[in-house]
């Protein structure tokens, strides 16, 4: 639900996660308007295979790291650890965006 370019600050991923913008049928759907059955079926394989893979978005830097399911808790738990002792600095605005 969050990502390094919205600063979450750890990002983990199951191996059979899915990381991408929307479903790979509806990806391959819109791409591939008007093809056969098969050839969508076909499509949509490759399409999960290059993109909505939680290994190829590891590889690019979008998560920390693929982790096992039984792992989970001891990940959060390591991650809360780090973060307990962070301090956000946001840059000073100079005006704010109420309306007036």
């Amino acid at each position: 639900m969050a990502s390094k370019h919205l600063r979450g600050d750890l990002n983990y991923a199951w191996p059979t996660a899915e990381i991408a913008v929307m479903g790979a049928k509806g990806a391959v759907e819109i791409i591939f308007r008007g093809k056969s059955a098969e050839e969508i079926a076909e499509r949509t394989a490759e399409y999960e295979a290059r993109f909505a893979n939680p290994f190829v978005a590891a590889s690019k830097g979008f998560i920390d790291e693929v982790i096992m399911p039984h792992s989970t808790r001891k990940r959060i738990a390591r991650g809360l650890q780090k973060l307990r002792t962070k301090r956000l600095e946001n840059p000073w605005k100079k005006h704010d965006n109420i309306p007036l």
